[in-house]
């Protein structure tokens, strides 16, 4: 076998698998992408996670002994019943107990000399520390309450580069978090000053701070959001009332960060060679990372002080049938060690996993229909040529949703009257949403009918949960149909735009913002072009770079984009804050693209946001869309199907696309792996034949040719030049 491992590895309890890009940010407090969310989930541990197995998604505890309960006070600080409406709530605390006995991976910032000091905390400016491994002794401490502290402190540090993304988030909630922020803040700006008045004139306050960083003291002062009770509590304070901050607690935003790490990498000889928490995290999880050549591979080891953890026990209806549940009880994680390689192009990577060196896999556009075969009813299978390989095919609807937004500042696609909202209504039609699912992603998709992805709450299919500007419900098949073209032609109009023109007769043109810059965008670009100019429109491109384009999406100058939202946490709140108006992107920096802002929608978000999920919330969220749909302000949805391939020897595989942890509950079956890999990979040995008898095919005849030459020489020639006998006269 032409195998691309070390011979060490044959046999071994080890998972392959790929990366695309170079992960730029593994700090927890920075970080905000699901593929460096892959190797944070493996390394860190917030205090919850979600359930492996069962559906609806479900939180359970990670490090803290139980889902903390809601406790509510008034603004009398007296405390409320549980259940009480929002509007009466002044805070709410999660008292958080930590497991006792978790222990930090080994790391070099947790080692200690005779007297008890850290033996690495003091290096000389001068140290040539190339890599972590420079630094062999290794040691680890107890996880506390405090490490979650320095973590939620942490997420205001204004040295961090680039800044803690849920920063505006978090200080809505967290008490006095936007206080602390601003105190940090200053004490930064303090300590620069000081900075600046002993360097000098020549002073270099960016080539300073790279090679000697600043750290702000995250203890000088209180956090009353964020308080350790006692070694093993964590008292957490929101203002007034939040539940997500639960899911929020799922993710590693909220890892425990310990200060050891943070002071070992602040030393300039480490800053210096950029180790730090970006490259070297610092975490209780069941895996550390052990190689990190972000240019070739990642491969991440089973952490030998894994407090433990044990397979799940139960989990949904069908889950033992397919043998989900045969390791139930079992300690995790199966896996030894973990190699990701650096694979940016799809077809090498594709072929390395048929050939067996990947265990798993997403498919490829071009190779999507030799790969799985769509039945009639809409289901999909494994193809027979990959069955008979042992492949095996999981296919899971993600939380996300992609779209077309308009932006509702522009005077004539965006606006609020309804001749406005028809002319959004028309584009929507227009726009084939199932076409193009079928054409561009191969029909891995499922058309939106509204902002709320499957899975979440407020998501509803038939009848109550379709669009009905856009379709039609057909009672006879009990399906939906999409509106034709002649009613969005009519809906042009009524908008007062007959046939695609103005009153005085201009083109009416829709101008679409994008960042499309791969080969095969252009496609899409002239699909999209033909479907608007079917009633009448015509779309004019703006394919930009992507820091123009965010700068357009930013400044609202714009008349469509296409955007998407993958699901932070498994509640509508997290899809419909997209279109709150106080989270406008021009006015307000927020994540609402479109610039929507309706004042009913507004009333309706801010009384539903906090709402457990039930009968009064699913009313509500009912409502909400029911406006959004009128609106339009975002058309052309669809939420993306993921179709992976698994080899049969990874055992335990179920798609949850909401938490990043997963793989600890994997295992692999390496005699089958083993197997396969001989089987699929056996040398060909036909084309060194043929060569060989290619080379025979020329040497044999002028061998022979010689052989009768010199054959046919007189005996005399021969003669001449043997030696003569001495005893000749």
């Amino acid at each position: 076998m032409n195998s691309p491992y070390p011979a060490s590895d044959d046999g071994g309890n080890v998972y392959y698998s790929t990366f695309t890009e170079p992960p730029k940010h593994l700090d927890p407090a920075v970080s905000y992408s699901s593929d460096e969310y892959a190797i944070l989930g493996l390394v860190y541990e917030p205090p919850l996670q979600y359930h492996y197995l069962k559906r609806p998604y479900q939180l359970v505890p990670a490090t803290a002994v139980s889902v903390p309960k809601p406790v509510m006070y008034g603004a009398d600080g007296k405390r409320l019943p549980a259940g009480s409406p929002s509007r009466l709530v002044a805070r709410t605390v999660y008292e958080i107990r930590i497991k006792p006995g978790i222990m930090f991976a080994p790391h070099p910032c947790f080692a200690r000399d005779g007297q008890g000091k850290p033996l690495y905390g003091s290096l000389a400016p001068d140290s040539d520390v190339r890599r972590l491994s420079d630094l062999p002794k290794t040691d680890t401490r107890e996880l506390t309450a405090a490490d979650y502290v320095t973590q939620t402190k942490r997420l205001a540090d204004p040295t961090l580069n680039p800044g803690c993304p849920i920063l505006p988030v978090m200080a809505k909630y967290v008490m006095g978090l936007s206080e602390y922020s601003r105190g940090l803040r200053r004490d930064l700006e303090e300590e620069r000053a000081r900075r600046r008045k002993a360097g000098g004139p020549l002073y270099n306050a960016e080539r300073d701070e790279r090679l000697n960083p600043i750290r702000l003291d995250l203890g000088r002062r209180p956090l009353p959001g964020s308080v350790a009770v006692d070694r093993y509590t964590w008292r957490l304070t929101i203002k007034g009332n939040y539940p997500q901050i639960l899911y929020w607690l799922a993710m590693p935003f909220f890892s425990p960060m310990p200060e050891e790490a943070l002071s070992f990498y602040s030393q300039a000889p480490l800053a210096r060679r950029n180790i730090g928490l970006n490259r070297y995290p610092v975490g209780t999880g069941p895996y550390r990372i052990a190689v990190y050549n972000p240019n070739r591979e990642i491969t991440l080891v089973r952490n030998e002080r894994f407090h433990g953890e044990t397979y799940p026990a139960d989990g949904s209806p069908g889950d033992r049938k397919r043998g989900l549940l045969a390791d139930s009880g079992k300690p995790v994680p199966f896996i030894d060690k973990i190699v990701l390689k650096l694979e940016k192009e799809a077809i090498p990577r594709w072929t390395k996993f048929l050939q067996g060196y990947y265990d798993a896999s997403g498919i490829p556009e071009e190779s999507f229909d030799t790969a799985v075969n769509i039945l009639p009813e809409g289901t999909a299978e494994v193809s027979s040529l990959f069955r008979e390989r042992g492949l095996r095919l999981e296919v899971d609807i993600q939380p996300t949703t992609y779209y077309f937004a308009f932006n509702m500042l522009d005077p004539v696609f965006g606006g609020y009257s309804e001749r406005q909202a028809k002319l959004r209504r028309a584009v929507a039609i227009a726009i084939d949403t199932e076409e193009r699912i079928q054409i561009f992603n191969n029909g891995r998709g499922v058309p939106a009918m509204s902002i709320i992805p499957p899975g979440i709450f407020g998501y509803e299919e038939g009848k109550p949960g379709i669009d009905p500007y856009v379709y039609r419900w057909d009672d006879r098949t009990k399906s939906v149909r999409r509106r034709t073209l002649a009613e969005a032609k009519r809906l042009l109009v009524e908008a007062g735009y007959p046939g695609g023109r103005s009153p005085d007769g201009r083109a009416l043109a829709l101008r679409f913002a994008n960042s499309w810059n791969t080969p095969d965008a252009a496609s899409i670009i002239r699909w999209l072009e033909m479907k608007l100019a079917a009633i009448g429109i015509r779309l004019d491109n703006e394919t930009t770079d992507y820091n123009r384009f965010q700068e357009k999406a930013a400044g609202g100058n714009f008349q469509v984009l296409f955007w998407g939202w993958n699901a932070d946490y498994p509640d509508p709140e997290n899809f419909l804050f997209l279109l709150y108006g106080p989270n406008s992107q021009k006015n307000h920096q927020g994540e609402n693209h479109s610039n929507y802002e309706n004042p009913e929608y507004d009333r309706l978000f801010r009384e539903l946001e906090t709402m457990a999920d039930g009968s009064a919330r699913l009313k509500l969220i009912r409502r909400a869309l029911e406006i959004l749909r009128r609106d339009a302000p975002m058309v052309g949805g669809f939420h993306p199907v993921a179709f992976g391939l698994y080899h049969s020897w990874l055992k335990n595989t179920k798609p949850i696309a909401i938490a990043n942890n997963t793989l600890k509950y994997q295992r692999i079956d390496t005699v089958d792996r083993d197997l396969y890999r001989r089987e699929h990979n056996r040398p060909v040995l036909w084309p060194v034949l043929l060569a060989v008898l290619a080379v025979a095919a020329l040497i044999v005849p002028a061998v022979l040719s010689l052989s009768r030459m010199r054959a046919q020489k007189p005996p005399t020639a021969v003669a001449q030049d043997e030696p003569r006998s001495p005893k000749a006269g």
